[in-house]
């Protein structure tokens, strides 16, 4: 189902890591929020249950263990552990809000996963048609919004945060990412896509997207 067969909007900000997507999802929220129109910012992964746990598993707290000692999860564990978060998501959060009438912005969604997971699948976008199957019952956003970034801003923007390296932040699959990410209408045909440059000061990239949402959705210019 459409998220515009709902009395709500649904607004996905994505990008790979070092994007800036957890930064302008909650500049965005704050743009849209007033009196007359309530706005939840969320995320995935989310802080529930299952986020929990795909959270421990990107900070490399949580490992598979064999007999060839402990290793990362496989790309479909992955896949599964992110749909299943994301339809508690839904259930919990998302869709209560867009039921309400209520602009929900999400910093990640689906595309996420579509990116993420053929990108560290063996067998690349051939993965594409299985994560959609296991994320049908996945409600589809009004609008998604790609922050688009060379590989090494972001790796600059990563090492500035310090800490751990998360799972998904080497140098080769971020370059990956970034070509997927290029192209991220291909993974999602029907859905509405647009792109916004990502480089400059927080301030200028905020500023275009918030107009490059207010263009693709005017019913918010109100």
């Amino acid at each position: 189902m459409k998220a515009d067969s709902l009395p709500g909007t649904f607004i996905v900000v994505e990008g790979v890591d070092g994007c800036g997507s957890t930064t302008h999802s909650r500049l965005l929220a704050k743009a849209l929020r007033s009196p007359t129109r309530e706005v939840v910012l969320t995320c995935e992964p989310t802080n529930g249950p299952v986020g929990g746990l795909i959270r421990q598993i990107l900070q490399r707290r949580l490992f598979v263990t064999d007999a060839t000692g402990p290793r990362g999860f496989a790309w479909s564990t992955m896949a599964l552990l992110f749909a299943a978060d994301r339809l508690d998501h839904l259930d919990s959060v998302v869709m209560p809000a867009l039921r309400d009438g209520s602009v929900v912005v999400s910093d990640r969604y689906l595309l996420s996963s579509l990116a993420y997971q053929s990108a560290t699948a063996p067998d690349g976008q051939s993965v594409v048609p299985w994560i959609n199957e296991v994320n049908a019952r996945a409600q589809r956003p009004d609008l998604t919004v790609v922050l688009d970034v060379p590989a090494e801003l972001a790796e600059e923007r990563r090492q500035a945060r310090g800490g751990q390296a998360e799972v998904f932040e080497t140098r080769a699959l971020q370059e990956r990412l970034v070509a997927i990410y290029a192209r991220a209408e291909l993974l999602v045909p029907g859905d509405r896509v647009v792109h916004v440059s990502g480089v400059g000061e927080a301030s200028e990239v905020s500023a275009r997207l918030i107009a490059s949402v207010l263009e693709a959705l005017p019913k918010l210019r109100a």
